[in-house]
């Protein structure tokens, strides 16, 4: 049974649910990217860059507001699901409207990277991160009272970097973090292909703002602007602005990634280092005990980023 089949079953959630929180991310993906698109409609005189931050207000105000409707329909959203539908639109908006004013080369390259966007999405939220299963006779025999405290202790080798996800109630080898847009744990098993799906999604959302930017200077250069139909005209603006937004957090967030890649440390290990006695580095000055961080597991940039690509 996939992740995704038995997570399902876990929750316990019917067809009915499934198909009603698909139906409220669709409609939260709709309304966020049109309170996006009335941002250039608003505000036709300022420029692309002075629209970047008003963009960004709106989209969350949008979500915001679906996240309160949520109080009335009883539905929550779903993250996995948001995430596709707006690479579906934006896939739409290519197609239907900038496609026209695009070089075949750029049409077969944004075309490859959606597709492949999906069936990431797809392969990481069906795949196993790397859970570790365990007995409660293992727990008897440890003296511990859940596996939490085993996983802390850091005395049973087997146990080496295995970390819980109280979101999944899972406990993963090679724990970085939990990722709701995947909706899946990111873990030893998934890591290189979570990596090579965020860069994917920056290479991706890049393109489709220079095929964007591309149309919206076509229609400037050819005197069309003031005939080109302002709803379309307006999404190719908000879903470029979207891509934007969404482009500068991912580098960063990639940044740290490629950060902790090349010094060997997870991001849970980073945040709660202090749960986890291997990083902790205890010296006695004059009057009481100082803990600082150290990390075990670096064995210099070459033989972590060989690690990472081959793990043991």
């Amino acid at each position: 049974m996939s992740r995704l089949a038995s997570e399902l079953h876990r929750l316990r959630r019917s067809p009915w649910e499934v198909l009603c929180s698909a139906l409220v991310s669709c409609g939260l993906v709709l309304f966020s990217q049109l309170a996006v698109a009335i941002v250039p409609r608003l505000l036709p005189s300022i420029s692309l860059l002075a629209m970047l931050p008003v963009a960004g207000l709106v989209f969350l105000a949008a979500i915001l507001v679906g996240r309160f409707w949520r109080r009335f329909i009883g539905v929550a959203a779903s993250a996995p699901l948001f995430v596709l539908f707006n690479v579906l639109f934006l896939w739409g908006v290519y197609l239907f409207v900038i496609r026209r004013d695009t070089s075949s080369l750029l049409d077969m390259l944004i075309n490859a990277e959606c597709a492949l966007l999906l069936w990431g999405l797809y392969r990481i939220l069906s795949g196993d991160p790397g859970i570790v299963a365990y007995e409660s006779s293992f727990l008897e025999e440890a003296g511990c009272k859940d596996f939490v405290d085993a996983i802390c202790s850091s005395e049973y080798p087997s146990l080496s970097r295995v970390r819980h996800c109280n979101c999944c109630k899972a406990n993963v080898r090679g724990y970085d973090h939990h990722c709701p847009a995947f909706g899946n744990c990111i873990g030893q098993k998934n890591h290189r292909l979570f990596m090579a799906l965020l860069t994917g999604f920056v290479v991706a959302e890049s393109t489709y703002t220079m095929c964007s930017t591309k149309y919206i200077t076509s229609c400037i250069t050819s005197g069309t602007l003031r005939t080109e139909n302002h709803l379309s005209l307006n999404m190719v603006i908000g879903t470029m602005l979207f891509s934007v937004l969404q482009v500068i957090w991912q580098v960063v967030f990639l940044i740290w990634h490629v950060y902790g890649i090349c010094f060997n440390i997870r991001t849970d290990e980073w945040i709660n280092w202090k749960k986890y006695p291997e990083f902790q580095m205890k010296e006695q000055p004059q009057s009481d005990f100082e803990v600082k961080f150290v990390n075990p597991y670096d064995k210099g940039m070459l033989c972590n980023i060989r690690e990472f690509l081959k793990p043991k």
